[in-house]
């Protein structure tokens, strides 16, 4: 499947045609496959912002680790600067693809090891990837606390001091933004990055990662289940259901004349402070089937204005627009 045209000017990302399946082991000798993503497919360009959103379990964060290599994939290519990863790299990543590609994770507090210093958190990757000499204190130090100010922890020299349970939740973020730093990558990973921290320290943090990729030319691949932050921090959203990706446009455009069901079922819980709060969904709830799926589209057992081809067959791409792109069968 093909979410943007292959005319967009050399992505820094391109993943194609991806999918994953996960075998889970049911009892002591069965085992079912689980299809976490399928068939998903979007470019990422230089210093450009592109959100995944969807409800949990579509794929999402399956997706980011699929891109670092945390997972190997079962089809489909992952093409970073030209190069398909999968077949000029070894089954795990190198160090050099981790230079350039780091990831953010969700959990502030468990990414970071309590019994260590904010610094010695930022140490690391400086020495493991050869950032920093080993045998240079100074140099070591000054990074640490140039990173620190970078992402607004100061007095650095204070912070670079402390442990994990001394800080708050979203300067543990900012530590583990530092973190990712540190290397000098062109492509972030963030996973719900402010979805643990409270709503009023959420807008600091997406405001520091917008300066990174202004000041820096840093491209992100923002995963999230907030409509709103996409739409403040993204160039490009792209909607996931059931492991497909259903519905991709620039961040205003989807968010103002959404075509798929399912975006619009999306968009019609975020609360409006004009007065829509109270639409009714225009959908059934429910999960969708990943193990063994039945064939058509996924959202066709939640979708008010299902057809028969829905449940048929899955919908091809349409492009109803510059770089908006839906997958479904209904006239627009």
């Amino acid at each position: 499947m093909t979410t943007n045209k292959e005319t967009r000017a050399a992505p820094l990302l391109r993943v194609q045609s991806l999918g994953k399946i996960f075998e889970i082991r049911k009892g002591l000798s069965r085992t079912v496959a689980v299809q976490a993503l399928n068939d998903a497919s979007f470019d990422v360009g230089h210093a450009e912002v592109v959100a995944l959103v969807g409800e949990s379990g579509s794929g999402k964060s399956t997706m980011a680790k699929l891109i670092a290599r945390l997972l190997e994939p079962t089809s489909g290519k992952i093409i970073f600067k030209g190069e398909d990863i999968l077949k000029t790299q070894a089954r795990r990543a190198t160090r050099a693809f981790r230079s350039q590609v780091q990831m953010i994770f969700q959990d502030p507090f468990g990414s970071l090891n309590p019994v260590y210093t904010l610094a010695h958190h930022i140490e690391r990757p400086l020495l493991r990837h050869g950032k920093v000499a080993k045998g240079d204190p100074k140099a070591l130090r000054a990074a640490v606390l140039s990173l620190l100010e970078t992402v607004g922890l100061t007095p650095a020299e204070t912070f670079a001091s402390k442990y994990p349970h001394e800080a708050s939740g979203g300067q543990r973020q900012r530590v583990a933004i530092a973190r990712a730093l540190a290397v000098g990558p062109e492509l972030i990973l963030a996973d719900e990055p402010t979805s643990m921290l409270d709503v009023s320290l959420r807008i600091g943090v997406l405001n520091l990662l917008i300066e990174l990729k202004e000041k820096h030319g840093i491209s992100f691949v923002y995963i999230t289940h907030d409509l709103a932050s996409a739409r403040y921090f993204a160039d490009r959203t792209l909607v996931m259901y059931a492991g497909h990706i259903v519905e991709g446009a620039p961040s205003a455009k989807l968010m103002t004349a959404p075509a798929h069901p399912y975006t619009k079922l999306l968009l019609s819980a975020v609360p409006d402070p004009h007065g829509s709060i109270n639409s009714e969904l225009a959908g059934k709830s429910g999960t969708p089937t990943l193990t063994d799926p039945p064939p058509g589209c996924p959202f066709a057992a939640r979708c008010p204005y299902v057809e028969d081809a829905c449940r048929q067959s899955m919908p091809p791409v349409r492009e109803l627009g510059p770089d908006h792109f839906v997958r479904c069968h209904l006239d627009f």
